[in-house]
């Protein structure tokens, strides 16, 4: 009897050994698509209720209805729990990774609730190409694969439908008849940020040279909705003749008129209001031949914090941000030396150095339209609030010491 049992639990290992193996050989297998596999690029339209979701996104569907699959491939996944998540996002080395949904008819319910346009393109592939273009994107759906270093311009969601259909597709054409001469990257950006406002100003402040150069009909690809063109123009070689690369386009949801409510404080209203608040102290300064303290430091801090972050982005990140032409008006040397006003052995030279600063403010209002960098238009009430209050430190700090409020 013991032997007959440990011949049967033996037969049993061996059984569940060779299941597990198969089982674990079947999983490593590429699935075979059928002659009724469809792959289709789908393009979902901005929406703005986020900054980040401003420009549209993009994803591959694998659609077989004699397999029941019906997935969904992007680009557009990232991880909070990766190391040094936080400190990568700040510096612009942000690791995105491919993902896969199996259940693409959710991802579609998700995007049409949220009110946005959703568009899908079928290509114009043969079974073979279908195949090769499914391994393509489960050989880059694995682990080891899977990660990417993000660039929100060269290297993104947009741009990686560009770069598969061109490396699983040799023979396909995009068409990038829709370049615009002189339009830059910048200009594409503000295309879609009207209704936002702040991050408008944010990313306008922020980013810098090469953003301002024209861009180039590749280049446009990093916006989702300019891929959706590309395709919807777009040739496949054969043996025998030139073909639309797009067999079937369908307008899966098409957007709702939907307004959005913009809040009165927008950055233009924001620094006018500013400028009115500073010119009454200024005006009261005067009167009462004292200066208060408070709102130079308030000012002139939150303005050298802004210089700070502008060269940090400029010299320690990977960021869009060098040769950044705001730092005319947002001066690092602002910060500490506004601390510094209210010390005897400091109040000559700051005078000068105050009087230096009103007038190179100045000088970016009258010579605005000859900077190379275009700025953004809330900056002049900051600007003339800048002047007026550097105009006023000087003057004040060239008399004799005054009690300060």
């Amino acid at each position: 009897m013991p032997s007959t049992f440990r011949a049967f639990t033996l037969i049993f290992s061996l059984l569940c050994f060779l299941g597990t193996a198969f089982k674990s050989s079947s999983q490593n297998q590429p699935i075979k698509l059928s002659e009724e596999a469809q792959i289709s690029v789908i393009t979902f339209g901005p929406y703005q209720g986020e900054l980040w979701s401003a420009f549209g996104h993009n994803g591959i569907r694998v659609f077989d209805p004699l397999l029941d699959m019906d997935w969904m491939y992007d680009w557009g996944r990232f991880d909070f729990e990766q190391t040094n998540f936080f400190w990568n996002f700040a510096r612009g080395k942000m690791l995105y990774s491919i993902g896969r949904t199996q259940k693409y008819p959710n991802v579609k319910s998700f995007y049409i609730k949220q009110n946005r346009s959703v568009k899908e393109q079928v290509l114009n592939l043969s079974q073979a190409e279908n195949q090769a273009f499914f391994n393509s994107l489960e050989h880059n759906n694995l682990p080891e694969n899977r990660t990417y270093l993000y660039n929100y311009v060269y290297d993104n969601c947009a741009t990686k439908i560009r770069d598969i259909i061109q490396e699983v597709v040799p023979t396909a054409t995009l068409d990038l008849s829709f370049k615009v001469p002189k339009k830059s990257v910048r200009d594409l950006m503000d295309d879609y940020l009207s209704d936002q406002p702040w991050g408008d100003f944010i990313i306008d402040v922020a980013l810098a040279h090469p953003i301002d150069n024209e861009a180039s009909a590749e280049t446009y690809l990093f916006l989702p909705d300019y891929v959706h063109l590309a395709l919807e123009g777009g040739t496949i070689e054969n043996i025998v003749d030139t073909l639309p690369l797009v067999k079937d386009s369908i307008a899966i949801n098409v957007m709702k008129n939907g307004k959005y409510t913009q809040s009165t404080f927008d950055p233009f209203n924001t620094f006018v209001l500013l400028f009115f608040i500073v010119g009454f102290v200024t005006n009261q300064n005067f009167k009462n031949k004292k200066r208060t303290h408070w709102i130079d430091i308030l000012l002139f801090s939150i303005v050298g914090l802004f210089g700070w972050w502008f060269v940090f982005l400029w010299g320690v990140t990977s960021h869009l941000s060098m040769y950044n032409w705001n730092l005319l008006w947002a001066l690092p040397v602002h910060l500490p030396a506004i601390f510094f006003l209210n010390q005897l052995k400091w109040r000559k030279a700051l005078s000068h150095a105050y009087k230096f600063i009103a007038l190179l403010n100045l000088c970016l209002l009258l010579f605005w339209v000859l900077i190379p960098q275009p700025l953004h238009m809330a900056l002049i009430p900051l600007i003339l609030t800048l002047v007026l209050r550097s105009f006023y430190i000087s003057y004040d700090l060239n008399k004799a010491p005054q009690a300060s409020v």
